[in-house]
C-alpha cells in the first residue's frame, strides 16, 4: 500500500462534505461455502435500491448514479482474488473522489452507507482489531521474527546460531568448549533481542508475542530493555518449525485475549476517573461536546452498534447533520442511525489527534449509553 491503513482513515476523516451524498461500501469478500463471492447481488441490489432516494433528474440522483458505475466496474475489473474484504468510498461531486482499499482481513458483513462523510466506523473498528506487533518463535539455534498486521504477514525475519553450529562441528565436548558454546550463546540472544527491539522501533508495533522453549526466552527477556519488554502481551510455547499460518492464528488469540484484559482496565479507569470528577466524561452527548470543543484525548466506543444511544437532542450538535443541506438530509436516513453517529464520532476524534478504542464487551459500557471518553483538559 501507498501509506497505511491509519494515514488512510486520517485522509478520509478529512473530507469536507459538499452537500451531496457520499457512498461508503464495505464487503466481505471471502468465498462463501458454494466457492463463490455473493457480494455482487448485494452490490445491485441495494444501489439500486438507494438511487431511488433521490428524485429522477436531481444533481443528487445523477451523482450517485456515476458513482455507483464506478464501483460496479470496480469490483468487476480490479478486485482481486485474494482479497477477503473491500472498502469503497466514492464522491463524484467531490473531484471524481474515489478510495479503494482491499483488505487481508475480512470485513464483518456488507454494508452500504450514503450519507455527507465517510462512514469510517467499520475500517476503524478493524484496524483496531488487528493492530500492527511482533511475533518472534526461536530456540537457541534459530529465530524467525513476523510482523502482523491486518490479519496477515506484513515482514520477516530470520536468524541462525552460526557460531554453534560451527563450534559442534569443530569443538570436542570439553570445558572449552562448554565455554565457548555459551559465549555463542549469550552473543546470539543478544543480537536476537537487538533485532528484534529494532524491528518493533522500524514497524511502530504496540505489541510483541514470544514463542519458544524454557531454555531461550527466559535468557531474551533478561536482554531486552524495559519498554520493549512493556509490549510483551504473552510468552507461548511453539516450535521453531511451526508453520507461519498456525503462527498467526496463535499470536492473533493472544492479542485478542489481551485485547479483553486492557479493555476491562480502561473502562475502570474511566470510570474512576469520572467519578472523582477528573478528566473523563460518560454518555454521548457529553462526550460529543468534549469532541466539539476538542478536550478528547481518547475516545471509548461500544463495539456493538446496540449499545450507541441516540436521541433528536443530540443529533442537533452534530455538525455533519445540523449543516447539512436540507435537500440532501430530506432524503437520507443514515444521519440518524447509531452506526452513522458511531462514525462521525469516530470522524471527529480523528480529525483532532484523539485516539479511538473500541470496546468488545457490550456490557462495559451498556450503562453510559455505549459511549465515554479521557480528556486532554477540562474547561
Amino acid at each position: 500500500m501507498d501509506m497505511s491503513l491509519n494515514l488512510k482513515l486520517e485522509k478520509l476523516a478529512a473530507f469536507e462534505p459538499n452537500g451531496f451524498p457520499f457512498i461508503s461500501l464495505y464487503l466481505n469478500t471471502q468465498a462463501d461455502g458454494h466457492g463463490r463471492d455473493d457480494f455482487d447481488r448485494f452490490v445491485r441490489k441495494e444501489l439500486s435500491n438507494r438511487a431511488k432516494d433521490f428524485p429522477d433528474d436531481s444533481p443528487e440522483r445523477e451523482y450517485f448514479e456515476r458513482d455507483a458505475g464506478r464501483i460496479s466496474i470496480y469490483l468487476r475489473d480490479k478486485l482481486k482474488s485474494s482479497a477477503n474484504g473491500v472498502a469503497v468510498f466514492a464522491c463524484a461531486a467531490a473531484d471524481n473522489f474515489f478510495k479503494a482499499i482491499q483488505l487481508d482481513a475480512p470485513i464483518e458483513k456488507h454494508s452500504l452507507h450514503v450519507s455527507q462523510r465517510p462512514h469510517l466506523y467499520p475500517l476503524a473498528r478493524l484496524i483496531d482489531q488487528y493492530p500492527r506487533y511482533v511475533a518472534l518463535v526461536a530456540d537457541t539455534n534459530r529465530a524467525r521474527l513476523f510482523v502482523f498486521g491486518v490479519g496477515k504477514t506484513e515482514n520477516t525475519e530470520e536468524l541462525e546460531n552460526l557460531n554453534t553450529s560451527r563450534t559442534l562441528t569443530d569443538e570436542r565436548p570439553q570445558l572449552r568448549y562448554q565455554r565457548r558454546l555459551e559465549n555463542y550463546r549469550m552473543l546470539y540472544i543478544k543480537e536476537v533481542a537487538e533485532v528484534l527491539e529494532r524491528v518493533v522501533r522500524e514497524e511502530n508495533a504496540e505489541h510483541v508475542v514470544l514463542a519458544g522453549d524454557d531454555v531461550f526466552i527466559p535468557l531474551l527477556r533478561q536482554q531486552i530493555p524495559t519498554h520493549l519488554a512493556d509490549k510483551v502481551i504473552d510468552v507461548l510455547r511453539l516450535d521453531i518449525r511451526t508453520p507461519e499460518h498456525e503462527i498467526l492464528k496463535a499470536t492473533m488469540e493472544s492479542l485478542r485475549d489481551n485485547n479483553t484484559h486492557t479493555d476491562a482496565e480502561k473502562v475502570r479507569d474511566l470510570f474512576d476517573k469520572y467519578g472523582e470528577g477528573g478528566l473523563a466524561v460518560l454518555g454521548l452527548r457529553d462526550t460529543l461536546d468534549a469532541l466539539l470543543q476538542g478536550q478528547v484525548d481518547e475516545l471509548m466506543l461500544s463495539a456493538s452498534l446496540k449499545e450507541i444511544s441516540v436521541d433528536q437532542k443530540t443529533l442537533k450538535l452534530i455538525p455533519s447533520i445540523s449543516a447539512a443541506p436540507n435537500t440532501l438530509v430530506e432524503h437520507l436516513s443514515e444521519p440518524r442511525s447509531s452506526a452513522s453517529v458511531a462514525s462521525t464520532l469516530v470522524a471527529r476524534s480523528l480529525s483532532t489527534g484523539a485516539a479511538v478504542t473500541f470496546i468488545e464487551d457490550p456490557n462495559l459500557l451498556s450503562d453510559v449509553g455505549g459511549v465515554g471518553a479521557f480528556l486532554r483538559y477540562r474547561n
